[in-house]
């Protein structure tokens, strides 16, 4: 804990810095350990998760790309929260003698908007291009793969799911057929939680992207 005290003006300066410089779509979070519990000791722009300092620091989202790893600190992970913001994520670990973590940093910025930029300018300019090899990823059970494609969905739309309009439902749903995604058990439950709509609903939103797609191979 002397080591936290320590460095807690330095870990201020570098909070206020990211505040002052991304504004406020970058919640930076300064977290302790209590109890073998993360728990927000500082936060700055805490409204992009909805989270105080006093909360505890759990998990705020879906996590559905790992980022890189480097020294045990993870950086460029994403993530999605409740109200369907679209995170990228860092976080840095502060450790005792023991190499056990005691702090950490973390730095979330809201994407969301530049996402549904990106899409429009993408279909403005109507440039494509062949992404290969950059649906591969290794996950360790179905569900994470699930979690994964369902994001891989939302960043081709551009936009989250409660922000995509019926054509946009009917696309999401035709890229995550094409990736197999049906296959997996309970699926289709978890689309129709994601989209708010009844199983009737979604198996038609299926059926028009299966046929828009006989159309195009035609």
């Amino acid at each position: 804990m002397d080591q936290i005290l320590q460095m807690k003006p330095i870990i201020n300066q570098f909070m206020t810095l990211m505040e002052k410089q991304f504004g406020e779509k970058c919640e930076v979070v300064f977290s302790v350990m209590e109890e073998g519990q993360p728990q927000i000791a500082d936060i700055r722009n805490g409204m992009v998760t909805h989270r105080n300092a006093g909360e505890s620091d759990s998990a705020m989202g879906l996590e559905v790309a790992p980022g890189t790893l480097a020294n045990g600190d993870r950086f460029n992970y994403i993530t999605t929260i409740r109200d369907g913001k679209i995170l990228r994520s860092s976080t840095v670990y502060i450790r005792d003698s023991q190499e056990r973590p005691v702090a950490s940093v973390t730095v979330n910025l809201d994407i969301t908007d530049t996402l549904q930029m990106e899409g429009f300018l993408r279909q403005f300019n109507r440039f494509e291009q062949e992404q290969s090899g950059s649906d591969a990823l290794a996950v360790s059970d179905v569900n994470g793969l699930l979690d994964w494609l369902i994001q891989k969905g939302q960043l081709k739309i551009g936009k989250p799911a409660e922000k995509m309009t019926k054509a946009e439902k009917v696309e999401f749903i035709r890229y995550l057929d094409e990736k197999g995604a049906f296959l997996i058990t309970k699926s289709g439950e978890k689309i129709c939680e994601l989209f708010e709509i009844s199983k009737f609903t979604f198996y038609s939103y299926l059926e028009k992207s299966r046929n828009a797609g006989e159309a195009q191979e035609e």
